[in-house]
């Protein structure tokens, strides 16, 4: 099998084209959809010229090895285009290159050490600056690829890195080697391509720059074993992955250019802008979530975690007045482990870690650094203790609702015979979709809000019957308590004054002083006429309890 390289992508939208609907297309649907495969691609960057020559867009991709590129798995994407991906790329003059790793050196002495593009933040990554330098070897000239790479290896790099700003440099070879059979490349003569990063800020055109293309060896070099060089400079504005999340060029978008994919899997509305896609943990669950909101790249984002048993359209009547009331926020929603089957082969019990390691994952694919605020209820809400004491650099503040900081055995065993309900019939669910709404929601909810009550039903019979029993197992057996004094994340406290008859405004009020070093602990703040799930039967009277917290 072919070792690691590159697809090395340069483009030139036509004038046809708009900026909005070639960058939109490309974030959301093309990138995306390459980056969901990580045994193929270890990256995506994009890349605009920083000259006024043609192409002015160029698109990177790591690739883990390259005889994958000619496998069905990638081929078919092409073959296999949606309709709006082929009407597109009919306006786009593409260069497309397969290229071959032989070297690679980054910084490692220097502070701070290297650290790739795609792991770093946005704001960071982007204006980072590529130098591609592309080197036809005179043929017929014995050894000329292995001497120029050498050269590269022993003067030339080792010179660049002392360029300030000076980060990574690799050297590629073109035609890939799952290209040379074909009779297209088989007569083109052997290419290399050297590829250097470095920061914004950096000493290019400098003293170290030049003296690093003046010795005596790179003029023997050139003079003996290359017939051309071609230079460009790029600088890095967008870094894609898995995840679909580019609403600021959606929002420029007329409402004709929305998008579904064939499968399903990925949904644009333009304008108001939002997202719906899904990420796949590293155990195979795909997760579907909703991005919408403030469109800016860098806008705070708020995340929504959801109860067991309902779906991220719990939030629906929240999140109305959240864009209302704050325009500012970009709305993160998804629905959490347990509302779809999981992964077989055997099916494993969910606990408190995995619910929180998933947002983790569903976060890293959407770049998002760090949450504004997280809110969970009931499951959903010791998901976002856990996530505040798991992952305390990602969140700045959360809100736990109507959940406890540790299980009893009355709970796991009621656990147990409401999954005996589910798996009773096909009907199990819909008779526990009956019962558990008539236990969430306040007297007042059922006889005034009966719509309110109806639509609640019917999400939670629409539940998978495995992802429940293998995911309500999360709360079978934890106790949050002894750590969530050595929580570092402010908290607030919410509960529905009538959750379980009154008992779980107690129990809250009870371990709310353990978060947070030296008894500071959390506020609790009781909705009223609620019960189980308080942003569902009151949202306005919710929205009060939390929003000067968020």
């Amino acid at each position: 099998m072919a070792g690691p390289g590159m697809l090395y992508v340069t483009m030139q939208p036509s004038e046809g084209l708009s900026a909005e609907q070639f960058h939109e297309w490309y974030n959301n649907e093309h990138g995306p959809t390459r980056l969901r495969m990580p045994h193929m691609f270890g990256s995506g960057l994009r890349y605009r010229a920083t000259d006024s020559q043609q192409p002015h867009f160029l698109a990177t991709y790591d690739v883990t090895a390259m005889a994958l590129l000619d496998t069905p798995t990638y081929t078919d994407l092409r073959a296999h285009r949606s309709p709006r991906e082929a009407d597109t790329i009919g306006q786009v003059d593409v260069d497309r290159r397969f290229l071959d790793l032989v070297h690679t050196q980054h910084t490692q002495t220097q502070a701070p050490p290297f650290v790739a593009a795609e792991h770093l933040p946005d704001a960071d990554a982007e204006g980072l600056i590529l130098v591609s330098v592309e080197i036809s070897l005179k043929p017929g000239v014995d050894g000329a690829d292995d001497a120029v790479v050498k050269w590269y290896q022993e003067e030339h790099i080792p010179m660049l890195s002392r360029v300030p700003g000076w980060l990574r440099s690799r050297i590629f070879r073109t035609p890939s080697a799952i290209e040379a059979g074909s009779s297209a490349t088989a007569q083109q003569p052997a290419r290399l391509v050297a590829l250097h990063d470095f920061a914004k800020d950096n000493g290019l055109g400098g003293q170290e720059h030049e003296a690093a293309k003046s010795t005596p060896r790179r003029g023997a070099v050139f003079a003996q074993y290359i017939a051309t060089k071609t230079r460009r400079a790029y600088e890095l504005f967008y870094v894609f992955g898995p995840a679909p999340r580019d609403l600021h060029s959606l929002s420029k978008l007329p409402s004709a250019a929305a998008f579904t994919a064939p499968d399903g899997s990925v949904a644009t509305v333009p304008g108001a802008a939002s997202i719906s896609a899904h990420v796949t943990t590293a155990d195979g669950l795909g997760i579907p979530y909703r991005l919408e909101g403030n469109p800016a790249p860098g806008a705070p984002t708020v995340a929504f975690c959801n109860s067991l048993l309902t779906s991220l359209h719990m939030w629906d009547a929240l999140v109305t007045i959240l864009k209302a009331r704050r325009p500012d926020l970009r709305i993160l929603r998804y629905d959490t482990r347990g509302r779809h089957a999981v992964p077989a082969d055997p099916p494993v019990p969910a606990t408190l870690d995995m619910l929180a390691d998933d947002l983790a994952v569903l976060l890293a694919a959407l770049h998002i650094q760090r949450l504004h605020a997280l809110v969970g209820v009931s499951m959903g809400g010791a998901t976002a203790l856990n996530f505040a004491l798991r992952h305390p650099a990602l969140l700045s503040k959360f809100v736990a609702c109507d959940f406890n900081a540790a299980s009893s055995a009355a709970n796991t065993a009621a656990w147990k015979g409401r999954i005996a309900v589910a798996e009773s019939g096909d009907a199990g669910m819909k008779e526990l979709a009956a019962a558990t709404v008539g236990r969430w929601f306040h007297p007042h909810t059922m006889a005034a809000k009966a719509g309110v009550a109806a639509s609640m039903r019917d999400m939670v019979a629409a539940n998978s019957v495995q992802g429940f029993r293998f995911s309500c197992q999360a709360l079978w057996d934890y106790d949050m308590r002894p750590a969530m004094p050595a929580c570092a994340v402010p908290g607030l406290f919410v509960v529905g004054e009538g959750d379980a008859n009154g008992a779980l405004v107690k129990a809250m009020d009870g371990f709310r002083g353990l978060l947070g070093p030296g008894g500071v602990g959390a506020e609790l703040k009781v909705v009223p006429l609620a019960g189980h799930l308080p942003m569902c039967e009151a949202p306005a009277e919710f929205w009060e309890a939390v929003e000067a917290f968020l």
